[in-house]
């Protein structure tokens, strides 16, 4: 388990939508939020892949009744949600009054799922091995990374969503208003550029709301409109290019996460999502409108504090198991985490034992926009073994090995592991 940050710490070190608390440092004191899992980042450059694993005994395939299973899980985790490092700014524990979804509030039913080639959420199987993260965060797990000493209040009857700025109509729609559009939902995965290769900064819910390409085409972006600014009820900003509203991706102004209401600490009523883009250029939260701009006309919030003003998510994987600590007992040990290739998606995994690469086997494919489950059998003899993953991107782009040395759009590298088997 991660250390919780300390009270003096949460309120001066957190930063919105996973946004990078560094900025807020000193600049010889700047360090990312998250703290890291045990993990080293390799620079050695790969040898081939070498034939696929053996199938273990150890390993519970998933069925549709668990992933409905695993998804209402998500979904009755809604009245809480971790901040950071997994700790609430007011106590540091899960369960604090006057979090969780507004009273009151309840969602239509999606007509539609993103992309549209995404097959049934509900025909999609989650591979059941212990200690590997799920397809599908509960809410309560998601992590939060926050501006705001406190979580905004939002008055439903007063509120508004103003869409502004560079457009022929704004556009001041209610929250009933935007119940009553069309609702489409889209698993997405988001990551915090804080987040360390390795480490937890990095979740997938399915949002649900109404697409941002629809708010907008009902404003009409003028051609100077080059970027969508989302502004907070608490005056953060953030912004990303109005070219990814429109280029495929999922986006979407979201009022649900996982089948309920968004809980208020992760947005309530409404936030900004847009695949394949770190939260500190789109995610904005407790959304109070969205203003067209010109690219260079204004800056969001964290990029004034020197971060990159272009934020894609990188290309990355994680171990989840085995822990360094466990010492698996020797023969089959499943080798198993989470990869991500936002709006390409994963094609492939590798394992390296012990300077050895190795292909894994894939979970499930839902969408490029969402994190992807892997594992790999293997036939463990006694003793200490290094391992570490990387993974291929669907448009054929292959995870670095270098570490990031000035990490301003987020962190690269190979997550590595020692591990003793016995």
């Amino acid at each position: 388990m991660r250390e919780r940050q300390t009270a003096a710490y949460r309120l001066v070190g957190r930063a919105s939508a996973g946004g990078p608390v560094e900025a807020l440092l000193p600049p010889d004191h700047r360090e990312p939020s998250c703290t890291r899992l045990t993990s080293e980042m390799d620079e050695q450059q790969p040898d081939g892949p070498s034939p696929a694993p053996p199938r273990s005994n150890k390993r519970v395939v998933g069925t549709r009744r668990s992933f409905l299973r695993w998804t209402g899980i998500a979904a009755a985790g809604a009245t809480v949600a971790a901040v950071g490092t997994k700790a609430l700014a007011s106590s540091g524990a899960k369960g604090t009054t006057g979090l969780g979804a507004a009273p009151g509030a309840t969602l239509p039913s999606p007509a539609s799922t993103l992309p549209a080639q995404t097959r049934s959420l509900s025909s999609v199987t989650d591979l059941e091995i212990n200690g590997l993260t799920p397809l599908i965060t509960a809410n309560a797990e998601f992590f939060r990374i926050d501006t705001a000493l406190s979580v905004p209040n939002v008055d439903l009857a007063a509120w508004r969503l103003k869409i502004k700025g560079k457009v022929r109509t704004p556009l001041s729609i209610s929250y009933e208003e935007l119940l009553a559009m069309e609702q489409v939902e889209a698993p997405v995965t988001l990551a915090c550029v804080s987040n360390r290769v390795g480490d937890d900064l990095i979740g997938t819910a399915v949002w649900q709301g109404v697409e941002l390409r629809t708010l907008l085409d009902r404003a009409g972006v003028d051609p100077a409109g080059e970027q969508v600014l989302g502004l907070s009820v608490d005056g953060f900003t953030a912004g990303f290019p109005t070219a990814a509203v429109y280029d495929g991706r999922s986006a979407l102004v979201a009022i649900g996460m996982n089948g309920v209401p968004l809980p208020r600490e992760n947005g309530f009523p409404a936030r900004l999502i847009v695949e394949g883009l770190y939260g500190y250029v789109s995610s904005t939260k407790w959304l109070d409108s969205i203003q067209l701009t010109g690219w260079n006309e204004v800056n969001g919030y964290w990029i004034d504090q020197g971060w990159a003003k272009n934020g894609p998510i990188k290309l990355s994987s994680r171990i989840d198991v085995p822990q360094e600590e466990t010492k698996p007992a020797e023969g089959i040990v499943t080798i198993a985490g989470v990869a991500w290739a936002p709006n390409s998606g994963v094609s492939r995994v590798d394992v390296q034992i012990n300077g050895e690469w190795h292909k894994a086997e894939l979970g499930d494919s839902i969408s490029g926009g969402m994190w992807r489950q892997w594992f790999y059998d293997w036939d463990a003899p006694k003793g200490s073994h290094q391992i570490a993953v990387r993974c291929h991107s669907a448009d054929g782009k292959v995870q670095t090995g270098e570490p990031t040395p000035r990490p301003i759009d987020g962190y690269t590298g190979w997550h590595k592991r020692t591990i003793t088997v016995v």
